[in-house]
């Protein structure tokens, strides 16, 4: 049996739970830290030799997907002020396309957060053993070490959650201001150092620029995953309705200015061909800069903070995307139960569980890690497409009430979004995309159970806002 719809002027007890403020919770402060936390990465580190590939044009992918990547932060940003609860894009798709659509967000979703923290565990391993080799001498080069290495970087993160959203935040703005500041350096001393010769051809690669412009971006677009971290932790905000908007704004356009500065810098410092094959090219950038070889060490300090900041930051979303639909009925509901300090606990470990096994994994197998990253990569599409396309479908349905400039603004920009989504999938690869439509579809067994425990049949469409004004 289907459930019928609360009376109008009143919300599910789930959504009233969800408006509701959290006391202690972030700030606008917090949320751009969360969000800038989860967006810069690891992958920033590596990304100016992957773009130097292509040559000079790559920045004009940059350029692109930066626009698509800016569109998305402004599509989450308006779908958090009209619907500020927490779940972010799960809600977002359940409100305007229904129950499964929002199941399929949410579980699409959690499988990125777990997926992709066991792939950032595994790049921040790199740079956390060379850290302890080079300041306390101890060997550990071996698998063992790594994989005890690689479970401490996930767990570390898992128990900070579990103290509590204060310290987590407490965290992850400590984390995300000790990564972004000498990166930040880098970005803007380095503009004294440019030399023209060191930025290479415009075009590497020998195929046409539009087809190189596509392969560079498809190389770039994975370094904006993270855009919907503050709609997603919505319900951890103080006041959703007003920084859910700002923090994914303001939040992407720093990480913008980080991306873009950072790239140009290092390709005019590094000589283009040293470029192409560094394996530390902030590193080199900074030997280039003053001299010597500590720059190594640095970006490897740098770097190790930033990846337990994210894997911080992504470990709350593993647990904050199941508890909001379990709050619904879509997931089952030892996701939504939390600790006396507000912690969704199922969440954190169960999600660090599969993260770990999915590590072990990734050490079985030398090309299981590039498989992870893509794979998490295509997972990301399906939250971000609904998301851009319940905004839209808003705008262009009687549901809205903006007229004229307005109205052709945000609709351009959902458009934008919705592209972006589509691209993503592209640049994902065939392989991507058919293990992830098979890992989506195993999605659906577990949706029939959960509507069995109700003994319901049929749609179970409550909408969040049901017989409330919407702006």
């Amino acid at each position: 049996m289907g459930q019928a719809r609360p009376p109008a002027g009143g919300m599910t007890a789930a959504a009233r739970a969800r408006v509701s403020p959290a006391p202690g919770g972030f700030g606008l402060g917090a949320a751009m830290a969360l969000v800038i936390g989860n967006v810069v990465g690891i992958g920033i580190f590596l990304l100016p030799s992957a773009l130097a590939v292509f040559g000079v044009l790559s920045l004009v992918a940059m350029a692109l997907v930066t626009a698509g990547a800016v569109a998305m932060a402004l599509v989450f940003g308006r779908l958090g002020a009209r619907i500020p609860v927490g779940g972010g894009p799960y809600v977002y798709a359940r409100d305007a396309f229904g129950e499964f659509t929002g199941f399929w967000t949410a579980w699409s979703f959690w499988l990125t957060a777990w997926i992709g923290n066991a792939a950032v565990a595994v790049a921040w391993t790199g740079y956390a053993r060379y850290l302890i080799q080079q300041m306390f001498r101890q060997d550990v080069s071996g698998v063992a070490a790594a994989i005890a290495i690689g479970l401490a970087g996930l767990w570390i993160p898992a128990v900070v959650n579990l103290m509590g959203i204060r310290d987590m935040a407490v965290f992850q703005v400590v984390t995300t201001i000790l990564k972004f500041v000498p990166l930040l350096f880098v970005a803007v001393v380095g503009l004294f150092f440019l030399s023209a010769d060191n930025f290479g051809p415009f075009n590497a690669t020998g195929a046409g620029w539009v087809r190189a412009v596509s392969m560079a971006g498809a190389v770039a677009l994975f370094i904006y995953t993270g855009v919907e971290s503050a709609a997603v932790a919505a319900s951890r905000m103080r006041d959703p309705a007003r920084d859910v908007g700002r923090a994914s704004i303001l939040g992407v356009s720093a990480c913008a200015v980080l991306y873009v500065l950072s790239t140009v810098v290092v390709m005019g410092t590094v000589p283009h061909q040293q470029l192409v094959h560094s394996a530390a090219p902030f590193a080199d950038a900074l030997n280039q800069m003053f001299g010597g070889l500590a720059g190594g060490l640095v970006m490897a300090a740098c770097a190790t903070i930033s990846g337990i900041g994210t894997l911080n930051g992504w470990t709350l979303l593993a647990a904050e995307m199941p508890m909001a639909a379990a709050r619904d009925g879509m997931f089952p509901p030892a996701f939504a139960r939390l600790t006396r300090r507000g912690a969704p606990y199922t969440g954190i470990l169960i999600g660090t569980t599969l993260a770990s096994l999915m590590l072990l994994t990734g050490y079985t197998s030398q090309n299981a890690f590039d498989t992870i990253v893509l794979l998490a990569s295509f997972t990301t599409v399906i939250p971000y497409f609904f998301s851009a396309a319940a905004q839209l479908s808003w705008l262009v349905t009687g549901a809205r009430r903006v007229q004229g400039r307005r109205l052709a603004r945000d609709t351009t920009i959902s458009v934008i979004a919705l592209l972006f989504a589509f691209w993503m999938a592209y640049g994902s690869g065939a392989q991507a995309v058919l293990g992830g439509t098979l890992m989506l579809l195993v999605g659906v067994p577990v949706y029939i159970w959960m509507k069995a425990t109700r003994g319901e049949y049929g749609p179970r469409d409550v909408h969040v806002w049901e017989g409330i004004d919407r702006p």
